[in-house]
């Protein structure tokens, strides 16, 4: 079992950047394969991000291509999200998980999760 913290959530204005981080844990972090999901009020928890054990490989959403990146630091077991040029519309709480096996996009492939931390994106 892996236990997962986000951090780094807060006020942004439109066209500015935050940093995302999630520390891992538990069982050794670098067996997991990690994403990060966003969820706004009143929609459905949504992918964002994924990366596999070793970092070698990374996946986003269309909506956050080109603006976010994903990695992880497995000697400090801890995955980030970098985000920039935000937008209103990424607004949401943001969530990291955790799976063994490779990366995934389904929210329901992954079997651990933290609390989440709010990102508000003000236009």
């Amino acid at each position: 079992q892996v236990q997962l913290v986000e951090s780094g959530g807060g006020l942004v204005q439109a066209g500015g950047s935050l940093r995302l981080s999630c520390a891992a844990s538990g069982r050794t972090f670098s067996a997991y394969a990690m994403g990060w999901f966003r969820q706004a009020p009143g929609k459905e928890r949504e992918f964002v991000a994924a990366i596999t054990w070793s970092g070698g490989n990374t996946y986003y959403a269309d909506s956050v291509k080109g603006r976010f990146t994903i990695s992880r630091d497995n000697a400090k077991n801890t995955l980030y999200l970098q985000m920039n040029s935000l937008k209103p519309e990424d607004t949401a709480v943001y969530y990291c998980a955790a799976r063994l096996g490779g990366r995934a996009t389904s929210r329901g492939d992954y079997d651990y999760w933290g609390q989440g931390t709010q990102v508000t994106v003000s236009s």
